[in-house]
């Protein structure tokens, strides 16, 4: 569905958990594009006319589920950058239920096959995020993070304005 008010779902990680992730953010994406802090994108574009009917969606999900254990399983090399790889059972199932809510809606970018991530670095020279990716990679150990709930953001042609958060 085409839309002209893109709504941006994203899972919404324990502060403390977030943090080391934009300290790298801060230090390593580029300035001008870095509208925001850390995040894990769930979807990339619900159709803001229907606002209401999603955040009752979330509602309904999210007060089935409870705080969600994910583990930061590795680095990710996106080609213009960097990103740390999340994989949680319980997260791929919300995914999977708010997918099936929102499917009649998805465009391509949300069909495809989800690979939960943290971008850390995006649309630099193939070089720095090389040389980020080296980095990150030595003596990687995977971690723990918590997922608390849900942001639903809008996004306005670069920055993204806040909407709702609905926890778990």
């Amino acid at each position: 569905m085409k839309t002209r008010q893109p709504l941006i779902l994203a899972a919404q990680i324990e502060d403390g958990d977030l943090e080391p992730f934009e300290v790298l953010r801060r230090a390593h994406f580029p300035a001008e594009r870095n509208f925001l802090r850390a995040h894990l994108t769930m979807f990339h574009r619900l159709p803001g006319e229907h606002l209401e009917r999603i955040i009752g969606a979330l509602q309904n999900v999210a007060s089935d589920a409870s705080p969600i254990s994910a583990e930061v399983a590795g680095t990710s090399h996106l080609g213009q950058g960097v990103a740390f790889t999340i994989e949680s059972a319980d997260l791929y199932k919300v995914h999977a239920e708010l997918r099936s809510i929102f499917l009649p809606w998805l465009g391509g970018q949300d069909l495809q096959k989800w690979r939960p991530h943290i971008t850390i670095q995006n649309k630099v020279a193939r070089q720095s995020a090389d040389a980020l990716y080296r980095t990150l990679s030595e003596g990687f150990e995977p971690s723990q993070i918590t997922i608390i709930g849900l942001d639903l953001w809008h996004y306005m042609n670069g920055p993204w304005k806040h909407e709702a958060t609905i926890m778990f």
